[in-house]
């Protein structure tokens, strides 16, 4: 795959159009714009609005904050987010609803971490004090094997638990032989 690196927005534009292996004709339909008036655009003639950016994002299936980026309309602290994002709106291995949970579950983790950096160490913030919040609870979960609320037989959860029961607080037995 090329690089998401490109000098400018038209060559940007240019690159998803070719990876997505869509013609010129293709994308302007698509996105409701001119054929002359995206050749521009690529050539570098033309600076789109916003919402022409977003239509092509849209017809790209890329994220239009990406292109914003690309356009200088956004700073550029945001890139590395916007770019993963764009990464998984773009995967054509998985589904829409499958996206939108990988990009729920990715911002999780991002506040979870910014949480964490914000609170001295050693001290639980508001997403391990069990909030309900995904967190510290998801990772003890996939550390032990499981997933949080699986429902299955929580045995490798109780030895991860530190001998203090089950995460999902449920007696723990023993097992019968």
């Amino acid at each position: 795959m090329a690089s998401l690196n490109v000098g400018n927005l038209g060559e940007y534009l240019r690159e998803q159009r070719r990876n997505a292996q869509l013609s010129l004709r293709q994308l302007a339909d698509a996105a409701g714009v001119s054929n002359p008036y995206l050749s521009q655009i690529e050539r570098g003639l033309r600076k789109p609005s916003a919402d022409i950016l977003q239509q092509l994002a849209k017809a790209l299936r890329i994220s239009a904050e990406t292109l914003y980026v690309q356009a200088g309309m956004l700073d550029e602290r945001e890139r590395e987010e916007l770019e993963t994002r764009a990464v998984i709106l773009a995967d054509p291995s998985i589904n829409e609803r499958q996206k939108q949970v990988l990009l729920q579950i990715y911002e999780s983790f991002r506040k979870e971490n910014a949480l964490d950096t914000e609170s001295p160490e050693g001290t639980e913030s508001a997403v391990t004090a069990g909030t309900g919040e995904p967190g510290k609870t998801a990772e003890r979960d996939a550390d032990a094997g499981g997933t949080r609320g699986d429902g299955g037989s929580g045995s490798s959860r109780r030895r991860s638990s530190g001998g203090s029961g089950t995460t999902d607080g449920s007696a723990a037995t023993p097992p019968s032989h």
